[in-house]
C-alpha cells in the first residue's frame, strides 16, 4: 500500500473521531447547535478553525513528501522530519489539531469543546513526553537531539530552524 494512501486512511481515522465524532458528541451532548446566526465570534472560530486544518494538512504532506512515512505511530516516517511546519515547532500537528479545536469552541460558544481541546492537548504532551520523543532519540540519535537544541516543542520560534 503506498505511503500517500496509508496517510489519508490514518489522517483521516485520525481527524475524524478526534476532531470531528468526538466534539460532535460533546457539542450534541451539550444540548447546543449551530449558531443561528454567523456573528464576529463564528467568523473568528472559522479562521481559527480553518488555520489549524491547514497546518495539520501541511504537517501529513511533510511526512509523505520529505519523511517517507505517515503520521500514525504505528507506520511513523523512515527520516526524520525537520522541514515545513516542523522548522518552526517540533510538534505542530498536535498543534493544528488544538487550533482547529479551539475555533470550533469559538465557532459554537462550547466551553466542553473547549475543554476537550485541552484535554487532548495535555494527552499529546504525555504522549509526546513519553513516547514520540523517546522513540525519536532512539532512532535518529544525535540528529534528533540537534534538532531539539534549535526547535523548541510547543512555542513556534519566530524563525525557521536552520537545518535543512
Amino acid at each position: 500500500m503506498s505511503i500517500l494512501f496509508r496517510t489519508i486512511v490514518y489522517a483521516s481515522l485520525f481527524i475524524g473521531f478526534l476532531l470531528i465524532y468526538l466534539p460532535d458528541r460533546i457539542l450534541a451532548g451539550s444540548g447546543l447547535a449551530r449558531p443561528s446566526s454567523i456573528g464576529f465570534a463564528q467568523w473568528i472560530g472559522f479562521v481559527l478553525g480553518s488555520a489549524g486544518a491547514v497546518v495539520a494538512l501541511w504537517c501529513v504532506t511533510t511526512f509523505v513528501r520529505m519523511g517517507k512515512g505517515t503520521p500514525a505511530p504505528f507506520d511513523p516516517p523512515r527520516l526524520l522530519v525537520v522541514r515545513g511546519p516542523y522548522r518552526y515547532v517540533r510538534n505542530p500537528m498536535y498543534l493544528g489539531a488544538g487550533l482547529a479545536l479551539a475555533g470550533a469552541a469559538l465557532f459554537y460558544r462550547s466551553l466542553p469543546v473547549l475543554v476537550y481541546g485541552v484535554v487532548l492537548l495535555f494527552c499529546a504532551n504525555l504522549f509526546v513526553l513519553f513516547y514520540e520523543e523517546p522513540t525519536l532519540r532512539r532512532k535518529f540519535g544525535a540528529d534528533y537531539e540537534a534538532y531539539c537544541q534549535e526547535v523548541r516543542r510547543w512555542l513556534p520560534g519566530l524563525t525557521a530552524a536552520s537545518r535543512s
